[in-house]
């Protein structure tokens, strides 16, 4: 009877292994699938897509400040008086209506305008590289959400079938007490792992159902039946190689040096500022007696040069703070990239101990396999307790459950790797999903056009496409 049981374990826990890292059927949810349902319903990535709308808006409000600028006023007057003269009073009133239009257009401001249209430009491809940086943050997430589903439900598995075995440890244990094979001891040893093994599968029940909220958050919906992905094998052991590459194009490195630009152009504005500006200005009006048929009618149009001469030092101030706020975006940058090199040294370090780890592993559930079999054998001919039996059987499922924890942590670290990289995109890893085309908003607003024209009522229509999403 023991050999049958031996046999039956023995086979259940490799077939098991197996079962737990082959694919799953046609229907499964693949990696993939996860990915394309955190990119879409993210509302992180949303919230930084409206972000980047608001920065284009900026483009639009530097861009109307060489535009015309017309404004109108409307005002009526009730003048009254009284007069007292030689022992008389005598009381007037007038009421006035005036209407007047002005308007001024800047003819020169020395690059004043020009230096912040640039910045703004500036901020908004920083902006872009954020969004950017968000949806691989979104993916990665989604990554070890879908990886620790998997691992959790394999856990899950894997104590029930320990369950399983002890439960017919412990009947045969019974078995084998009431014929005096063993003592009472060896009964309780039995029962002491089922309910160890009891606990156990309840504790892993509980970190699934904190894995399935922690994927429903990340992805958007329930998980369901997953797939497990394999390593990928085409990333390049070449870490100094993937360092220029992440220096080159990830999109943290990239925002910062956006950062710097627009710091540079904000220097050069706040010179600007100083100088004078040149300006049309020009106003018609109309000034009318409400109470009488008495009007008049007035325009006039000139060149108005204006500039500074005493602020109190703000301006001086604001050139220093331009100036140090271009220090510190320099300093950012420098520090950007050291901790892009030291992510993507990290990231592989990650991946070689998770795949070395995964190959000991493997080895472990071979050697735990055949040392159970062993000791199951022995425990036959006598030559072994009950509990060792036990013990044999706990450090099987410890390096079963070392497997699985190894495997989904070499997808982890792989995906990893790839953002730190800055490769680790919906378009890198052709998804095949729509992507967000953030140069659709800028090219309708960056002429900055008014309600009513052409331009205006298709940014309309586009805004109200947006919020019905």
């Amino acid at each position: 009877m023991i050999f049958d049981m031996k046999s039956k374990s023995a086979g259940f826990a490799l077939g098991l292994v197996l079962l737990l890292w082959s694919p799953s059927g046609a229907r499964a949810e693949t990696l993939a699938d996860t990915l394309k349902s955190a990119y879409i319903n993210s509302g992180l990535i949303d919230q930084n897509r409206a972000l980047l709308r608001s920065a284009d808006e900026n483009v639009a409000q530097a861009v109307a400040s060489l535009r015309p600028i017309i404004d109108w006023t409307a005002d009526v007057t009730r003048d009254f008086s009284r007069v007292r003269t030689a022992g008389r009073s005598r009381s007037s009133g007038t009421t006035t209506g005036n209407l007047g239009i002005t308007g001024s257009l800047l003819l020169y401001d020395f690059g004043l305008s020009e230096f912040l249209i640039e910045a703004a430009k500036e901020t908004v491809l920083a902006t872009r590289q954020t969004l950017i940086s968000v949806e691989q943050f979104v993916l990665l997430t989604a990554v070890r959400a879908y990886m620790n589903v998997i691992r959790n439900q394999e856990f899950v598995a894997l104590r029930k079938n320990n369950l399983r075995l002890l439960d017919e440890e412990l009947r045969a244990a019974q078995d084998r007490f009431e014929v005096g094979e063993v003592t009472r001891t060896d009964v309780a040893q039995a029962e002491a792992a089922v309910a160890l093994a009891q606990s156990g599968l309840a504790s892993a029940q509980g970190d699934l159902t904190r894995a399935i909220e922690e994927f429903r958050e990340a992805v958007g919906r329930d998980p369901g039946a997953l797939r497990t992905p394999g390593d990928l094998a085409g990333l390049s052991g070449d870490v100094e190689a993937a360092k220029a590459v992440a220096v080159r194009r990830h999109p943290d490195i990239l925002t910062a040096q956006h950062n710097v630009a627009a710091a540079e152009l904000n220097i050069l504005a706040a010179n600007a500022v100083m100088r004078p500006s040149l300006n049309l200005i020009g106003r018609v009006g109309t000034n009318d007696e409400l109470s009488g048929s008495d009007y008049s009618r007035s325009g006039r149009v000139g060149i108005e040069l204006r500039g500074p001469i005493y602020q109190g030092g703000r301006l001086t101030s604001a050139k220093r703070q331009a100036m140090a706020q271009r220090d510190s975006q320099l300093a950012q940058l420098h520090l950007v990239g050291l901790q892009i090199k030291q992510d993507v040294g990290d990231s592989y370090a990650n991946l070689r101990a998770a795949r070395a780890s995964s190959v000991a592993s493997r080895e472990a559930v071979r050697a735990a396999t055949v040392a159970f079999e062993g000791v199951r054998e022995e425990a036959q001919l006598g030559a072994r307790t009950t509990l060792d039996v036990l013990d044999a059987e706990q450090e099987l499922l410890d390096a079963q459950a070392n497997l699985i924890s190894a495997n989904a942590d070499v997808v982890i670290a792989a995906y990893s790797v790839l953002s730190a990289m800055g490769e680790l995109t919906v378009k890198d890893l052709n998804l095949g999903v729509q992507t967000y085309d953030p140069t659709a908003y800028y090219d309708l607003v960056r002429t900055a056009p008014v309600a009513g024209s052409a331009q205006g009522q298709k940014l309309d229509r586009v805004l109200r496409a947006i919020g019905k999403n």
